[in-house]
């Protein structure tokens, strides 16, 4: 549906707490994301994956032949776990993914996917991953149901095709109409040019249903290649409550972008005009990878149905003060914690690593 505006549609961008009917996540297999090390990535994400398993469906990536031929062994007689052979070039869904939508009228999914370019031509090839949304969408029903036959009588997702370049973990919603997202990360030559923060903003009020764009800027890691995706840096946990990364020490080099981003923050208001509340939720101390600092931040954990994933970096006191924040404003849901130390070495944790599909 090039060119139509999926909010005239009835569709909308629901947050991430609502209920979902399945996640998409991709089975690893870059080598250069991880050297070295990608055996060790294999185990933590079939961990991911049986996690979720046991509350919602999954939907895996297979990628390459051989590569889906691993995954569909790993995980063969796992209880809602799908591996489709859509192939890949790397693992983080998240940003090529579609952002699914929901009809609230008709209970109808739909789906806008954008443009993705590696997050302005880093790395390449990323051809597989820049044609994964629109295979994912084309196996899908209009219920959220994957059909394996196009021929099939089945209603299709409704697909929104946006000639804007944008990555999924550039958007962070609270479901009432609120977006927050950064500068750095969208309004770029390397991804929009010639686009003003206006432009940029219509298209999102047009296709997610946006009322107000909140761009929180000034927030940064040291490592970070998404050019400081919100995901990494502030999350809602409810309408008018947010997460908020902050250094562990005032020496780190992040501290000062950290501080700017908070005060941008206390500054802002939502679609409802009304104050955010702020969390801390403090950073490890930094750490260095073959002479590379990696972008560790508690804020890239993922919501599934009635769980909590949240990345652990191997450092005991910010670590358990991250679990205890989370399970705080999550009480309602059980808190998994999962290793990510060798994950971040990919420079990016488990909820860049995942894509909810919402309920309908």
């Amino acid at each position: 549906m090039k060119d139509t505006s999926a909010v005239e549609c009835g569709y909308t961008w629901l947050a991430e707490w609502e209920r979902h009917e399945a996640t998409w996540i991709a089975w690893p297999h870059r080598e250069s994301t991880w050297p070295g090390r990608l055996q060790s990535i294999l185990p933590i994400t079939e961990k991911i994956i049986r996690t979720l398993a046991e509350v919602e469906t999954v939907h895996v990536l297979g990628g390459p032949s051989e590569t889906f031929q691993l995954a569909a062994e790993t995980l063969a007689g796992v209880e809602n776990v799908h591996v489709h052979r859509i192939p890949t070039n790397d693992v983080w869904i998240r940003d090529y993914g579609p952002t699914f939508l929901v009809n609230p009228k008709s209970k109808k999914l739909g789906a806008v996917r954008w443009i993705f370019n590696a997050w302005g031509n880093k790395y390449h090839p990323h051809d597989d991953d820049a044609n994964a949304s629109k295979r994912i969408c084309d196996g899908l029903d209009s219920k959220g149901k994957w059909h394996v036959d196009p021929q099939s009588n089945t209603e299709p997702i409704a697909s929104f095709g946006s000639d804007l370049v944008c990555e999924g973990g550039a958007l962070e919603t609270d479901g009432e109409g609120t977006l927050l997202s950064t500068s750095s990360a969208v309004v770029t030559g390397t991804r929009n040019p010639y686009r003003s923060h206006e432009q940029i903003e219509r298209e999102f009020k047009r296709m997610l249903g946006i009322e107000k764009v909140l761009w929180i800027d000034g927030g940064e890691l040291a490592g970070d290649d998404t050019d400081s995706h919100i995901d990494q840096l502030v999350r809602f946990v409810r309408p008018t409550v947010v997460l908020a990364a902050v250094s562990s020490t005032s020496d780190d080099s992040n501290a000062p972008h950290l501080a700017k981003q908070y005060q941008v923050l206390r500054e802002s208001t939502d679609a409802k005009n009304r104050e955010l509340e702020i969390i801390p939720l403090r950073t490890p101390p930094p750490r260095m990878v073959q002479g590379r600092r990696v972008p560790e931040s508690y804020c890239n954990y993922y919501l599934g149905n009635g769980i909590v994933i949240v990345p652990q970096f191997g450092y005991r006191s910010t670590d358990s003060a991250a679990l205890g924040i989370l399970q705080e404003q999550y009480p309602d849901r059980v808190i998994v914690p999962i290793d990510a130390s060798d994950f971040i070495i990919g420079l990016g944790a488990f909820h860049c690593a995942t894509q909810q599909q919402p309920a309908v």
